[in-house]
């Protein structure tokens, strides 16, 4: 299964207006903490691959994910093999992955405003240090057929699929702090 997804900086009120215009499903907002981790042995930066944990807050409750992000499969989206668990505690996942040898290397915080449209996930992200951002997203056997719907989306909510950004928000942060 592959994560397809296009993203663009944009401003999220003109979207927002039209998302209700389209008659979006509102499926409520998130606060995110993802913590990126370094392998041992290997270097992620130059694999494109990601090892994180996702701490979830909506609505009072929490829940934390380990996920790993396989490498770009295709050049025309962000699409990648993603695999990913629910762990009981995210604390003590993060002290196996450490005592095993992975560092955590940076952290990406965010509030995440969803929708549901056309069988996609529409996604307002306000990313700490980087801005606005939307994501359509859905998981995919086949990656041409869904990007196509993706960008059919995008195309539907006034954005265009042209402008995206195919670097992850922690290759965004990480660049910001290289300047």
């Amino acid at each position: 299964m592959y994560e397809v997804e296009l993203k663009v900086q944009t401003d999220h009120e003109p979207v927002r207006s039209r998302l209700s215009e389209l008659e979006a499903e509102p499926l409520g907002a998130v606060t995110q903490v993802d913590t990126y981790y370094d392998h041992p042995v290997r270097e992620f930066g130059e694999t494109d691959e990601a090892l994180r944990i996702r701490r979830e807050r909506q609505d009072g409750d929490a829940e934390a994910r380990v996920t790993y992000k396989g490498p770009l499969v295709e050049a025309a989206s962000k699409t990648r093999r993603e695999l990913e668990t629910a762990v009981e505690d995210g604390e003590t996942m993060a002290g196996v992955l450490e005592a095993v040898g992975f560092e955590p290397a940076a952290t990406v915080e965010k509030t995440r405003e969803r929708f549901e449209y056309d069988g996609y996930t529409v996604t307002l992200d306000s990313v700490t240090g980087l801005g606005e951002f939307v994501e359509v997203e859905t998981e995919a056997g086949e990656i041409e057929p869904a990007r196509e719907g993706a960008v059919a989306v995008l195309t539907a909510l006034g954005l265009d699929a042209d402008e995206q950004v195919r670097t992850s928000y922690l290759g965004l942060l990480l660049d910001e702090d290289g300047d």
